[in-house]
């Protein structure tokens, strides 16, 4: 996995109204505060809740699950506890990377993956609006980079497709019921690929980026003219790939496109959680497909929650079905099935019955001209109309027969009478 292809995007640190260490900054105070930047060694809180939470109608959902009880791994740069928002959501880990640092998982010295964490499962914190979309899920962090930079790659502390199946194995083993890759790659990796059947099959579902464009240049090793096409782990039939929108709700120009898309979500503007410091609007106006994956595993342990029975694949049906999309029964290579509903997803029904995906469980429904019972309308030849035809010659014989006799009997009688008069 090369420099560039491991993630949807580098951290793009935006500008944001905070609540700095010493004080809440007024509602007047935005314009002063916007010019702040968010800074690693400055803790600052944003009193507002992250925009993505009410575009994914989060209050309807934790009104039935708020993905207590569901560990998620974040496969990724690690994660820094030691944001407030992340002491009591952070479960011990590994570091698959052997560098400096905690062996449990707990440096991030690049900052991505506390920010994955932090939409997934942050905690509420005083004078601050950040939580997570599952609020109550646990997190376990995965160390399969510190940096994606050419440095790193030579120092061999970068991505790697081996690793990241790695990171896959060790999670599924470890207790997650979802697995958060906020990462994409060309490569099509055996080991990547046996990594996501293995945990399909120890109940965890694989929530994958779809690959941003701007990562699948000459820095990702990717051939000209190959900025849209399949991306793994994200391609791979078992795993939710996942795409970003804006905050206009349409796909980020930077997404990359293909038949792997399954779902969009929320990318751009990002509130989440920043190294130790707080708080901080990541990504800007450039939708992340990487943020975007976040937001959908924090969909699914929802749903792990509320189905603890259901399959990997059962789901992502759920995720994939009610998705907001404009044709009910088709998909298409920009947003897959559509934006994602996580409250219609905790509420739907599967009989089968339902357009789009075809259910895990009950398979397609028969096409609707298969289920109409076809009434024949042509003209057939009467098997009796030979028998009818002779009988009714029959009939009409007969009757003819009795009229005559009726006839020869009047006539009979009248010349009787004639004859008796005239003899009188």
């Amino acid at each position: 996995m090369t420099p560039g292809a491991r993630r949807s995007t580098h951290l793009v640190v935006g500008l944001v109204a905070i609540v700095a260490a010493g004080g809440v900054v007024s509602q007047g105070s935005a314009a002063v505060a916007a010019e702040v930047a968010c800074a690693p060694g400055t803790t600052m809180y944003v009193p507002d809740a992250p925009p993505a939470l009410a575009r994914l109608a989060s209050e309807a959902a934790w009104r039935t699950a708020t993905g207590a009880g569901v560990v998620v791994a974040v496969v990724d740069s690690g994660v820094d506890a030691g944001n407030a928002h992340l002491a009591d959501a952070v479960l011990p880990g590994v570091d698959l990377v052997g560098a400096d640092g905690d062996p449990a998982g707990l440096t991030d010295t690049d900052g991505h993956g506390t920010a994955v964490a932090g939409q997934i499962a942050a905690r509420a914190v005083p004078g601050s609006g950040v939580v997570g979309l599952a609020p109550e899920a646990m997190v376990l962090p995965v160390r399969v980079f510190v940096a994606d930079d050419e440095q790193a790659v030579r120092d061999g502390v970068g991505p790697r497709a081996d690793r990241v199946a790695a990171g896959i194995r060790y999670a599924a083993e470890h207790g997650a019921r979802v697995v958060n890759v906020s990462m994409s790659t060309t490569e099509d990796s055996p080991e990547l690929r046996s990594a996501v059947q293995d945990a399909t099959r120890a109940g965890a579902l694989v929530v994958a980026s779809v690959g941003n464009r701007a990562a699948s240049g000459a820095a990702a090793g990717a051939a000209a003219g190959a900025a849209d096409g399949l991306r793994y782990p994200a391609a791979y039939p078992e795993v939710l790939a996942v795409t970003a929108v804006d905050d206009a709700d349409q796909v980020a120009e930077g997404s990359v496109r293909g038949a792997h898309v399954g779902v969009a979500a929320p990318g751009a503007n990002v509130l989440t959680t920043y190294h130790a410091a707080g708080d901080c609007m990541l990504a800007g106006d450039l939708a992340s497909t990487s943020f975007a994956t976040a937001y959908v595993s924090a969909a699914a342990a929802l749903l792990v929650e509320r189905y603890p029975e259901e399959t990997p694949a059962q789901w992502r049906h759920r995720l994939e079905v009610t998705a907001a999309r404009v044709h009910p029964g088709e998909r298409d290579d920009q947003m897959g099935w559509g934006l994602i509903r996580p409250d219609q997803a905790l509420a739907f029904v599967d009989d089968g019955s339902a357009a789009g995906p075809v259910s895990p469980v009950h398979g397609r429904p028969p096409a609707a001209s298969d289920a109409v019972e076809h009434v024949m309308v042509e003209v057939r030849a009467d098997p009796l109309a030979t028998t009818r035809s002779v009988g009714a010659w029959w009939t009409l014989g007969g009757l003819t027969a009795v009229l005559l006799a009726v006839l020869a009997a009047r006539l009979g009688g009248t010349r009787r009478r004639q004859a008796k008069a005239s003899s009188s």
